[in-house]
């Protein structure tokens, strides 16, 4: 297949050399034009993904959707609300697209925007990980074995499956909609938790490793953050993993107390640092597209969650600003999300 990716920090192209290593043809789009700067055709990857690859650098969304079979849609989710309509502007109507992670319901928020068309996917995080080291190279620190995905409609998710199985070798289990989808990232409440904890290290730009400040403390507050999204979650018939799941998931340590668990993470990862600016995206992005997003929906059908609320005005108020603008639900009446992920109006 030809895959159009739009979106070009680290996951776009750290996705690109793996659709390439795996037989496909893939288009690289920058929205601003600045990380396809640099790049010549030809992408080196390294780390869990070894080799040169060949790739096309799209100038516009036309240049890179001509002659797709598949497009993926990975920028962080701050820069969602401006980027969806210019793509659904863009992009063929029967051309599929793929959202990962599915942050605060960007699928529906971009299936609305396009109106009828083919199905969107809804990816609950990204196929890889990974960082950009030079404008021609990325290292790809780990391809997931598994990742859940969802899609709008609903029904389509065993579809976009198979499409993101064949581009990236990975496993995708699909979940019953993209709102499932979006409750199983866990990095808003794991974020916050660290950002709230260690708030005075990030604003002296101390350095500090994420992993080992996940105390007891911090990991008291992450579980009860993780118990309120779980019972959010359980009104709409979704069950996501646990904060100790979605941490073996992903780092492979036995199970077992949260912080004995990011203690092994340390121990078998080394010092993984934590943000230095108050700018970071822990809390400019994972709150309002995260947490307050849980609450926006908690509040349509009336679920109390008094510590995502608390936690969310502590960190307005240290921050010293607004968390909670979210444009991506402008529009939608959050007390009829079943019937609107089952079938959006087009």
């Amino acid at each position: 297949m030809r895959v159009a990716i739009l979106g070009a920090g680290a996951i776009g192209p750290a996705c690109a050399a793996l659709a390439v290593s795996r037989g496909h043809a893939a288009s690289l789009w920058s929205p601003s034009g600045a990380g396809t700067r640099g790049l010549d055709g030809t992408l080196h990857a390294e780390g869990m993904l070894e080799g040169t690859f060949p790739i096309t650098v799209a100038a516009s969304l036309e240049e890179a959707f001509a002659g797709a079979d598949v497009a993926l849609l990975t920028v962080p989710a701050y820069a969602l609300p401006d980027l969806l309509p210019r793509i659904a502007a863009a992009i063929p109507k029967a051309l599929p697209l793929l959202i990962a992670p599915a942050a605060s319901l960007a699928p529906l928020a971009f299936a609305r925007l396009r109106g009828p068309g083919a199905p969107v996917g809804a990816m609950a995080t990204t196929p890889v990980t990974g960082r950009r080291t030079t404008p021609d190279r990325v290292r790809v620190a780990a391809i997931r074995a598994e990742a859940e995905i969802g899609a709008v409609p609903a029904a389509a998710a065993s579809q976009m499956a198979a499409l993101a199985e064949s581009l990236f070798g990975n496993r995708w289990p699909t979940v019953p909609d993209a709102l499932a989808a979006a409750f199983i990232n866990t990095n808003p409440i794991a974020h916050a938790a660290l950002a709230l904890g260690n708030v005075t290290r990030i604003e002296k730009q101390e350095s500090w490793g994420q992993y080992g400040l996940m105390t007891p403390a911090v990991c008291r507050l992450m579980e009860a953050l993780g118990a309120e999204r779980d019972a959010l979650a359980a009104r709409f018939g979704h069950h996501p993993p646990s904060m100790a799941e979605a941490l073996h998931r992903t780092n492979g340590v036995p199970r077992g107390p949260l912080h004995e668990m990011t203690a092994a993470i340390e121990r078998g990862r080394g010092f993984i640092a934590g943000p230095t600016e108050m700018a970071t995206r822990y809390v400019t992005e994972d709150v309002p597209y995260g947490l307050a997003f849980y609450l926006a929906i908690a509040a349509a059908i009336g679920q109390p969650m008094p510590v995502t609320e608390g936690t969310v005005a502590v960190l307005e108020t240290m921050w010293g600003q607004g968390l909670r603008d979210n444009p991506l639900l402008e529009g939608l009446d959050l007390a009829q999300l079943p019937q609107m992920l089952a079938q959006p109006a087009g």
